[in-house]
């Protein structure tokens, strides 16, 4: 497959993912890695539920840990790639939270959290993948812009503090404190309106 066309397609992850799981095929794998990764990343942390940014960054290497043990298990018939692998996200987060003692008392499991790898119907779970990105979205447009495209440059595009430093021509400090306030207010924004 051309890296270069477009794979945002259903049919291209699912492919993907079909390759890893059939051949173990590591170019298969990157590709899938750098696209999903940093959605993954981000969307744990729009979750905002007092995950450290180093439990976080676990949640995201146990994740495609798993995509690449469980690829085999992938079935295009129950589930798309996207849908499949955010179902892997979701269950890493709920696992890794609880054996870190995460949920605590205070923060009780919802039904939400709980969402098996296999059993999800595709209308259900795109349907709650749907509201999800809405909600993440409503999020994004609550920040002022220049907060929100440094977010959107990290974990939709996966760059690094220094590149947008150096992209924006911005002093890393200041990227640095523009992501920090950007977090604190997606998370007041998320616990006023839990996705």
């Amino acid at each position: 497959m051309n890296t270069n066309e477009s794979l945002d397609d259903k049919g291209s992850w699912n492919h993907l993912l079909f390759q890893v799981g059939k051949a173990q095929d590591r170019d298969a794998f990157v590709l899938l890695f750098n696209h999903f990764a940093p959605q993954i990343k981000g969307y744990f942390l729009s979750l905002g539920k007092g995950a450290s940014a180093e439990l976080v960054d676990d949640m995201v290497q146990e994740t495609m840990i798993k995509i690449w043990n469980k690829a085999q298990q992938f079935d295009p018939q129950r589930a798309s790639a996207t849908t499949w692998i955010y179902t892997i996200a979701r269950n890493t987060r709920v696992d890794l939270l609880r054996r870190k003692g995460k949920h605590g008392a205070e923060e009780p499991l919802t039904a939400d959290d709980v969402w098996p790898d296999t059993e999800q119907k595709e209308p259900l779970a795109q349907l709650h993948q749907e509201r999800y990105t809405r909600q993440i979205n409503e999020g994004l447009r609550s920040l002022p812009r220049e907060q929100a495209n440094i977010l959107a440059m990290v974990y939709r595009e996966g760059k690094c503090h220094s590149e947008i430093a150096a992209e924006l021509e911005l002093p890393l400090g200041t990227v640095k404190s523009r992501i920090r306030l950007a977090l604190v207010k997606l998370n007041t924004f998320f616990s006023r309106s839990p996705l």
